[in-house]
C-alpha cells in the first residue's frame, strides 16, 4: 500500500539519483558513443510504430469529424483545420508519448533492472565508475533528442492518414487543404515539442529510476517494468494538464 511516508522516500532517492545522473561524464567519448546507441534503440526503432498509429488515428478523427461533427451550417474547411489542430496540440505530442511509454519505458526499467539483479551495476561502482551516469544519463539525452523528431513524423503520418479519406469519398483534398491551411499558428507546433522534451524526460528517468532501485529477483525486475510504465504514464498526463495551462 502506498503511503505518504514511501511516496517521500521514492522521491527523495529519485533526486538524489538524478543527481548523480546530471554530472559531467567521465569519458564523454564513450558518453557520446553510448548516446547514438541509445537515440537509434530507443527513438530510431520507435519509428515505425509511431508512423502507423499516427496514419490511422489521423484518418479516423478526419472520418469521425466529417459524419459527426460537420453540418451545413459550418464551413468545409473545419474537418481538416480540426484534424490538424488535434495532431499537434495533443495526440503527436501527449498521447503518442503515453504509447511511447509503454514501449520505451519497459524497455528500460527491464534493462536496468536486470543489471541490477546480476550485480553488474556492483561492479561498476565497485571500479569506481559513477553508474548512473554511465547507464542513465546517455538514454535520457537520447530520448530527449529524438523525441521532437519522432512528434514531428506523427503529425506527418496523421495529415497523410487524413489524406487518405480522400481515396473513400468521405472529403476532398481541396478542403482538407484549406483546412490544414487556415490560420496556422506556428507556436502550436512548438508547444509540442517543448512537451516532446519534457515527457521523454521524465519516462526515461522514472523507468531508469524504478530499474536501478529494484531489489530481489526477476519477478522484482517485471514489476518494476510495469510500474515504470503505470507512473511515467501518470506523470506524463498531470505534465500534460500543467504544461498546456502555461504554453496555449
Amino acid at each position: 500500500m502506498i503511503t505518504v511516508k514511501s511516496s517521500l522516500t521514492a522521491l527523495g532517492q529519485y533526486v538524489q539519483l538524478m543527481g548523480r545522473v546530471c554530472s559531467r561524464p567521465d569519458r564523454m567519448r564513450m558518453f557520446l558513443k553510448q548516446y547514438v546507441t541509445e537515440m537509434y534503440q530507443l527513438g530510431y526503432n520507435s519509428i515505425p510504430i509511431v508512423l502507423v498509429i499516427s496514419f490511422f488515428i489521423g484518418a479516423v478523427i478526419c472520418l469521425q469529424i466529417k459524419l459527426n461533427i460537420q453540418s451545413p451550417w459550418m464551413p468545409r474547411m473545419v474537418v481538416g483545420y480540426t484534424t490538424r489542430e488535434i495532431m499537434l496540440l495533443e495526440f503527436s505530442s501527449s498521447i503518442m508519448c503515453l504509447i511511447l511509454a509503454g514501449k520505451v519505458g519497459s524497455n528500460i526499467a527491464s534493462e536496468i533492472g536486470t543489471m541490477r539483479i546480476t550485480q553488474q551495476i556492483d561492479a561498476l561502482d565497485i571500479m569506481g565508475v559513477n553508474s548512473a551516469n554511465y547507464l542513465i544519463l546517455p538514454k535520457i539525452t537520447g530520448l530527449m533528442t529524438i523525441m521532437p523528431i519522432l512528434v514531428t513524423f506523427s503529425v506527418m503520418a496523421g495529415i497523410l492518414g487524413a489524406y487518405a479519406t480522400s481515396l473513400m469519398g468521405y472529403t476532398s483534398v481541396a478542403e482538407l487543404d484549406e483546412g490544414f491551411r487556415y490560420q496556422f499558428n506556428q507556436w502550436f507546433f512548438w508547444c509540442g515539442m517543448i512537451k516532446a522534451v519534457v515527457y521523454a524526460f521524465i519516462i526515461t528517468s522514472v523507468s531508469s529510476y524504478k530499474g536501478y532501485t529494484v531489489e530481489g529477483g526477476s519477478v522484482e525486475v517485471g514489476k518494476s517494468s510495469t510500474d515504470a510504465v503505470v507512473h511515467s504514464s501518470i506523470l506524463v498526463l498531470f505534465s500534460d494538464i500543467f504544461l498546456t495551462s502555461i504554453l496555449t
